[in-house]
């Protein structure tokens, strides 16, 4: 049969076009006999469902979107490429959107995208992820929405999560366990809630160690190199020294490195550092960076199949451990560069 139409199965099936209809869309409506004997009328004449006209009866497209407010974000390349793996084979197409306006105009913005585009799932980035509206945006146009981030304060659907307050305190532990006392902190993005975490974590773990946590041993930043070059200056003036500084993600851990080289300081020797996500920039920098690696690739791709397969990734339990990998910057207190080591863990 040349190209065979919707019309064409129902005919072979013995059953109505919207009955055909219900098979393609995974309605739930449908008997186990009935859905197996259209899916194999399906098979036989190698029947494609037209998009368009399934789009139009759905009134959404097969498009599953990323929505993110940093193009230069290093996460976004992970989060794509575990999204795009759980794309394959499948119906759907990805498209990634850039939402780049202050929280008023940004709810105004993405409910135009969604109005136009009517996509069928949306794959949110921290920190738009923390904003509820955007989340119930979504749902008011019947588009299923999940959320990458820290873990809310309250239960709410849809979240993708990793324990970024645990391996923030978990990283603490490790330097304690190498003999560091003096532990500084860089923190991140005050807006955003996994920064608000991973300094949380740190402070619960100096506390539990009963150490030093006082504002001389904690400098702001804002996520960017700059910032973390600048945070460990100060850092690197307090007496007495640092001898481990924790930064709340890669690229301010980057610029504590540089700050270090720029003062003499020798790493790990002298000073260890530890960054957060493993970004591209931590295996780049000399020495290459020891961090805390969150496994975006693995998140986006559970996203995804909670986006498209609902009910197949309700019954799956989603768990993303973190792991802190080793590399050059981290060495137990006193130890030769030569000794550098042991600091490998997973969090749960």
């Amino acid at each position: 049969m040349d190209r065979p139409t919707i019309i064409d199965i129902a005919r072979l099936a013995g059953v109505s076009k919207k009955t055909v209809s219900r098979v393609i869309n995974n309605s739930p409506l449908l008997s186990k006999p009935t859905r197996e004997k259209v899916e194999r009328i399906i098979a036989e004449t190698g029947f494609v469902p037209n998009p368009t006209a399934r789009a139009l009866a759905l009134k959404r497209n097969f498009l599953i979107a990323l929505v993110h407010d940093n193009a230069l974000d290093p996460a976004l390349v992970e989060v794509q490429a575990g999204m795009l793996a759980a794309l394959k084979h499948s119906e759907f197409a990805l498209c990634v959107h850039f939402l780049d306006c202050g929280p008023n105009a940004a709810l105004r913005a993405f409910g135009d995208f969604l109005e136009y585009h009517r996509p069928s799932g949306i794959l949110l980035m921290p920190p738009l992820s923390e904003q509820d509206e955007l989340a119930g945006l979504t749902w008011e146009f019947g588009c299923r929405c999940a959320r990458l981030g820290a873990k809310p304060q309250t239960e709410s659907p849809g979240w993708i999560v990793t324990p970024d307050r645990q391996a923030s305190a978990d990283a603490v532990h490790r330097l304690v366990l190498a003999g560091h006392r003096r532990i500084a902190f860089i923190s991140g993005r005050e807006d955003t809630r996994c920064a608000r975490l991973r300094e949380l974590g740190y402070l619960d773990a100096m506390a539990e160690h009963g150490l030093d946590r006082g504002p001389a041993l904690i400098a702001a930043g804002d996520d960017s190199f700059e910032s973390g070059y600048a945070a460990a200056e100060l850092l690197l003036e307090v007496s007495p020294r640092p001898s481990a500084i924790l930064a709340s993600n890669d690229e301010m851990a980057a610029g504590a490195v540089h700050a270090a080289h720029k003062s003499g300081i020798k790493l790990p020797a002298e000073l260890s550092v530890i960054g957060f996500d493993d970004a591209p920039i931590a295996s780049r920098i000399w020495p290459p960076l020891t961090t805390i690696r969150v496994p975006l690739m693995e998140m986006a791709h559970a996203a995804v199949n909670q986006l498209i397969a609902p009910e197949a990734s309700e019954s799956t339990t989603h768990d993303f451990p973190v792991e802190l990998i080793e590399r050059g910057t981290t060495a137990p207190l006193h130890a030769s560069a030569g000794e550098s080591g042991a600091f490998a863990f997973q969090s749960g």
